[in-house]
């Protein structure tokens, strides 16, 4: 093929990819077929065979190196929320808390709507361990 319908055809798979969320396949086509466009332009590749054979070669050695790291590194992970810290932490009751129902804690100097979902009451000052946060509500279990 000459150069130019490889530059045309891997600019083309470029831009798809920009348009689409493929992740990343068009994109290594694109480039494998930039590269095999400018091997042909400097007449290094002007065999047919050689062509496809180093754009499929470059292709899939490119996706299999890169495309993980790329798919990694833009990925967006899910935001941290400061309230999962909270998890693990040690609350103090500010009111007797019966078995699974709800009453107050303190928290970092902040006071919660709990709910005991211990085996037994929580008794007024007593420490007790969030396990579980659901909405403003933490369920707790006397320590």
């Amino acid at each position: 093929m000459p150069w130019w319908v490889w530059m045309v055809v891997g600019f083309l798979l470029v831009l798809l990819e920009l348009l689409t969320p493929l992740g990343f396949y068009l994109l290594f086509l694109g480039m494998g077929a930039l590269v095999v466009g400018i091997l042909a332009g400097l007449d290094v590749a002007t065999s047919p065979w050689v062509q496809w054979l180093l754009f499929s070669c470059l292709s899939v050695v490119a996706m299999l190196l890169v495309r993980r790291p790329l798919l990694t590194r833009f990925q967006s992970s899910p935001p941290h929320r400061a309230s999962d810290s909270l998890i693990g932490e040690t609350a103090l009751a500010f009111e007797d808390i019966a078995v699974d129902a709800i009453g107050r804690v303190e928290l970092r100097g902040t006071t919660w709507n709990a709910r005991n979902i211990g085996t037994h009451p929580v008794t007024r000052g007593q420490r007790c361990e969030v396990e579980h946060m659901e909405g403003l509500t933490l369920w707790v279990r006397g320590a």
